[in-house]
């Protein structure tokens, strides 16, 4: 009966190898890996089904910080044939590994991208506000991200931290372009004091705690702010002086040679041509010829950093807020 235990036991192995190819996508489907937020692989999801390719792919969320870790760390041997990311950590990519394959479409972008990637949808960074409490407290309304390093606003400040949220690098790309890094780490140093435990891990954290009345005035995402106000929340919002700074997350093919990347590559344009009718709803920040918001939602005083955005770069503005504390 030995030989029946083997085949068995051979058939077992048959049988998990053919699951664990399925599941990883090597049965010929195009693995996604996405930092996207809910709203983000729900459009991705609904364009590609809808252009016919439910079933030809599988999609993994993962955070910034460990789908960005593993760009860097595996290149091109990634098992990812297409994912959707934060700009920078592409270009860091890139430089690093050369591991992405040129789009070679147009997509009628605003700005001018790399041939390797383009974006799917745009953050951008603004004040806001609670009028209630400016108002039961006696403050001025702020101008300027330097405003809330004023005494005045000692503990009804909240600002993303920038080691966990690419929300709070816009902050600092703000505060360096305007002031330079010498008056900067010293206006930085009043926020984060104002600040106090009001240094949040997300995006959005900040806009929760000034809706919330635990703060007055915050940075943060500037079309959450939008919805909020639009909710009817005592919330108003503020385009600031130095600049409304904005992070895109963008599509990028690896370049493995093979059918799969082609089949990635048919997918990546179907998100740039039809996901985006979803995604500029949620992300409310025109990147293609033809886009459109209201009104609330365009920033005043859009600016792009003097700098491209890197991993390297990151990790420099990491350094000035820290020592900035």
């Amino acid at each position: 009966m030995k030989w029946l235990t083997f085949l068995l036991i051979g058939l077992a192995i048959l049988l998990a190898g053919c699951g664990g190819n399925a599941a990883s996508g090597e049965g010929g489907q195009v693995v996604i890996y996405s930092n996207g937020d809910e709203e983000a692989i729900k459009a991705i999801e609904q364009s590609l089904n809808g252009a016919g390719y439910e079933g030809k792919y599988i999609i993994q969320s993962l955070g910034t910080s460990e789908l960005g870790g593993k760009l860097m760390a595996e290149g091109s041997k990634i098992e990812a044939d297409l994912v959707t990311m934060s700009s920078y950590f592409l270009e860091s990519a890139q430089q690093q590994h050369s591991m992405f394959r040129d789009l070679g479409f147009q997509t009628h972008s605003l700005e001018e991208y790399p041939a390797f990637y383009s974006p799917v949808l745009a953050n951008t960074g603004a004040l806001f506000f609670n009028t209630a409490m400016i108002e039961q407290k006696g403050l001025e309304v702020p101008k300027s991200i330097k405003d809330l390093a004023d005494p005045s606003y000692k503990g009804l400040v909240s600002i993303p931290n920038i080691k966990d949220s690419s929300t709070g690098w816009t902050l600092i790309q703000a505060i360096i372009s305007e002031y330079g890094e010498d008056e900067g780490k010293k206006i930085m140093a009043g926020v984060i004091e104002n600040a106090g435990p009001h240094l949040e891990s997300s995006g959005s954290g900040s806009i929760k705690k000034v809706q919330a009345g635990e703060v007055a005035v915050g940075f943060g995402l500037r079309h959450q702010a939008v919805e909020v106000k639009k909710s009817g929340a005592p919330i108003d919002f503020i385009d600031p002086v130095e600049g409304n700074f904005s992070i895109t997350e963008s599509v990028a093919v690896i370049d493995k040679k093979n059918e799969k990347t082609d089949l990635a590559l048919e997918m990546a344009e179907v998100l740039i041509t039809d996901a985006r009718k979803d995604l500029i709803t949620y992300y409310p920040v025109p990147l293609y010829e033809g886009e459109t918001v209201d009104e609330d939602n365009k920033a005043s005083n859009n600016k792009t950093f003097s700098e491209p955005l890197t991993v390297e770069l990151l990790e420099k503005h990491q350094s000035f807020f820290n020592s900035a504390k």
